[in-house]
Order: C-alpha cells, then structure tokens, then sequence
C-alpha cells in the first residue's frame, strides 16, 4: 500500500486543527484510502464501521503526539531567538499562547522563519512516522514546487 506524501500531509494537519482528538484521520492500509472525522462539523464522511481494526487502518497522529507543539515552539526560539526565551515561557502559561507567539514573531520579522522551521519539522516526523508504521509514500508530482 502507498499513499501520497501530500494526502498524507493534508489529513495530519486536519487532525491536527484543534485539538487532539476533536479533528481525526485514518488510513486505511489496504487501499491507502484517508478517512476524516470531526466532532465539530456533519459533512465529513461517515468513517468505516470497521475502523478501530487496527490491522487495517491505522490513525493519523496529532502535531502533539509526535512532539510538534510546544516542543517545537521551544527548540525554534532556542535556536533562532534565545533572548525572548522567557518571554515564550511566559506565553505558555496562559491560554491564547500560539497567538502570542506570532505575534511576537511577526514583530520580531521571524514569521516566515517560524514556518518554515515548523514545515520543515513536520515534514521530517511525518516521513519517520510512515516509516516506523510500515507505509510507503510516493512522491508527489510538484513536491518540492514552489
């Protein structure tokens, strides 16, 4: 079974909207098929009776389940911008904390860095999570592409 790269990267960043569990995605290993679900909204398709057949589908993880939330926020001001350090700390203490954040960023002019890193440690741990659960991808036709 393969799947698209880009298919691959569109469901994670649905399930990934919000937070975890509200917004789900599932791949199902026999056809490469993605199913979506949302607590949230009625026109997603309806998922599979058979879903929680682990053997065949697997679900698409949650930025936070492979370390892409706060994490990441901290190992880029670290890298990029360690004397706002605690100021981030500062952010994440409250609610509305990735608001701030870009705020921050945009006044810093480190947003597009911000994104960049964030697509680029997206990517990364997607590919090894396709990897380590055994599912090939196939490049997509304009991956890369500006």
């Amino acid at each position: 079974m393969a799947v698209s790269f880009r298919d691959l990267l569109d469901a994670f960043e649905f399930a990934s909207f919000g937070a975890p569990y509200e917004h789900e995605a599932y791949l199902c290993r026999q056809s490469g098929r993605i199913y979506t679900h949302s607590e949230h909204t009625d026109d997603v398709e309806e998922l599979p009776e058979d879903i929680e057949d682990r053997d065949k589908y697997i679900r698409i993880p949650h930025k936070n389940e492979l370390d892409l939330g706060r994490p990441l926020v901290f190992a880029f001001i670290r890298e990029r911008l360690p004397d706002e350090l605690h100021e981030v700390q500062r952010f994440f203490s409250k609610r509305g904390a990735y608001a701030r954040f870009k705020d921050m960023l945009e006044r810093k002019g480190a947003l597009k860095a911000w994104y960049e890193f964030e697509a680029e440690a997206q990517e990364k741990a997607l590919r090894e999570w396709a990897e380590q659960n055994s599912i090939e991808l196939v490049i997509d036709y304009c991956e890369g592409a500006p």
